[in-house]
């Protein structure tokens, strides 16, 4: 039982949380991000700058029961494939057909953007987010499994 973080993107105070909570718990954390990214810790894999280098690696080390920590549809939906769980760093968990839903989001609003058109950013970082985020972890370490096929999990 590991947990694999896709650390291009991901909020410091998330690794910080992470950080603390697989040291009480002694569970190995695994976080991969580009070389352009300045991370030195244990457990860090530095990977090259391609487009989805980050996300193959990810792929590669991940297995059913693992947590994979990501705002990244396309890797959540091949990781829920592999039977890991996904959290994102908002500490929601993804389903499969939540995860469908949001590639299809997204693919609509990558067309809308190349024909010139603008849609708006996520919404600024709250202390509610890293609060839920902390107690989604917890979950996980105490082994609850959200549902693989419902929408988006409200903890």
């Amino acid at each position: 039982m590991q947990i694999l973080v896709d650390a291009d993107a991901c909020p410091r105070q998330c690794l910080v949380i992470l950080e603390q909570l697989t040291a009480q718990h002694g569970i190995e954390l695994v976080t991969v991000a580009s070389f352009r990214h300045e991370l030195r810790r244990p457990g860090h894999i530095t990977v090259d700058d391609g487009p989805d280098a980050v996300d193959w690696a990810v792929v590669s080390r991940t297995a059913a029961g693992d947590l994979v920590v990501t705002q990244d549809m396309g890797l959540a939906a091949v990781v829920l494939a592999k039977g890991a769980q996904v959290l994102d760093t908002k500490g929601w968990f993804y389903s499969r057909s939540a995860a469908d839903m949001m590639l299809e989001e997204r693919a609509i609003k990558a067309r809308h953007r190349r024909a010139g058109g603008r849609s708006k950013g996520p919404a600024a970082r709250r202390t509610s987010d890293d609060e839920r985020f902390r107690k989604s972890v917890l979950m996980w370490i105490q082994g609850f499994q959200p549902s693989v096929d419902a929408g988006l999990e409200d903890l």
